[in-house]
């Protein structure tokens, strides 16, 4: 065998073997810090043998590393837990629209981004959170809270807690809000919540319900997961707050309770698209949806899966909820106009 052949098979083999080694993994960036995730991800190892590199970080700081990062970016899969956030990367241009027949099998069309020109899809929705309104039992009637509406009522004055309008989580529902009503009532509204406000926002989901508890305030907006984490802890603090909030799934004989997302989406410049698409399939299938949802005591996105949360089956008696079915990708597009408008009626 002659030196060149020699040379030219060396060369095949080095670029078969790493191909092979760049064939087995995928390097997620994740914007989600639950226990739970890391039997989900061995779980898709051990399916596979495709081995998962991760890379923790909070949504901001994620689609800042992938601009910082650009072409040169390792990253293979984002997550991330908004749908603001998510739109927010696809017009960043982060996200390599991708199709996949199991992905639009699974997850319906409105918890998933707008097609691309090419037909291929930026981001999914992997689960789903209400955002529901907490009120103190003792204090406020259900019927003057069960619609997002009531929240800009002037009979609710001086009575609400809630988080920094331009968190995400806001962004979003303000966002469906605007969908429903249009921008001019929605800027009505918005200002109408800032004027029933019984502090100013500050704190997380969690601090408003234990405002509401504590009698700092008599209604509050929380994603429902907050809520099911103390409902389903045994705390004595947690069980105290348990027994003095209710909660409403707001909307129930109109558009239904605003639903957010967490999703997934290939990056850009990924170098292992295979497995990129491979994995967000898997996220998707019946066993990872409920080691995802239950993680974070979500529902998944995935049509036919039922977790059996129990905090999620006392939240709603057991009983079928009305969520609202807009895109979720217009509710994405609306926060650039809903952030101007908080600007206007001083909604920090």
């Amino acid at each position: 065998m002659s030196n060149f052949v020699r040379s030219v098979l060396a060369v095949c083999v080095a670029a078969a073997t790493a191909a092979s080694a760049q064939d087995q993994v995928v390097n997620l960036y994740s914007a989600r810090h639950y226990a739970t995730d890391e039997a989900l991800y061995a779980g898709f190892t051990k399916a596979t043998g495709i081995k998962v590199n991760r890379v923790d970080a909070d949504d901001a700081g994620i689609i800042a590393r992938l601009k910082a990062e650009g072409a040169a970016s390792p990253a293979d899969v984002i997550l991330l837990v908004d749908a603001a956030r998510l739109y927010r990367g696809e017009t960043d241009g982060l996200f390599l629209p991708i199709k996949s027949k199991v992905l639009e099998d699974a997850i319906p069309a409105n918890l998933r981004a707008t097609a691309a020109a090419d037909g291929g899809i930026p981001w999914f929705g992997l689960s789903t959170r209400a955002r529901v309104i907490v009120y103190n039992k003792a204090k406020v009637q259900l019927e003057d809270v069960d619609t997002y509406e009531e929240l800009g009522d002037p009979k609710n004055k001086g009575k609400v807690c809630i988080r920094s309008g331009s968190h995400p989580y806001n962004l979003s529902l303000f966002g469906a809000v605007m969908e429903h009503m249009g921008p001019q009532k929605t800027e009505a509204w918005l200002k109408g919540v800032v004027d029933n406000l019984a502090r100013q926002p500050k704190g997380g989901d969690t601090d408003q319900i234990k405002g509401v508890a504590a009698g700092e305030c008599d209604i509050a907006v929380t994603n429902s997961y907050y809520l099911a984490r103390i409902l389903r802890s045994e705390k004595p603090e947690d069980v105290a707050i348990a027994s003095k909030v209710s909660v409403v799934f707001p909307n129930q004989q109109s558009w239904g309770t605003h639903m957010n997302i967490a999703g997934g989406a290939v990056a850009k410049h990924t170098k292992n698209q295979a497995n990129a698409v491979k994995f967000l399939e898997y996220l998707a299938s019946p066993d990872a949806q409920n080691y995802f949802a239950n993680g974070n005591n979500e529902w998944p996105a995935a049509k036919g899966v039922d977790p059996g949360n129990p905090a999620l089956k006392t939240m709603t008696g057991g009983k079928p909820f009305k969520s609202e079915t807009i895109p979720i990708s217009a509710v994405g597009a609306n926060t650039v106009k809903v952030q101007q408008m908080l600007d206007r009626v001083n909604f920090r």
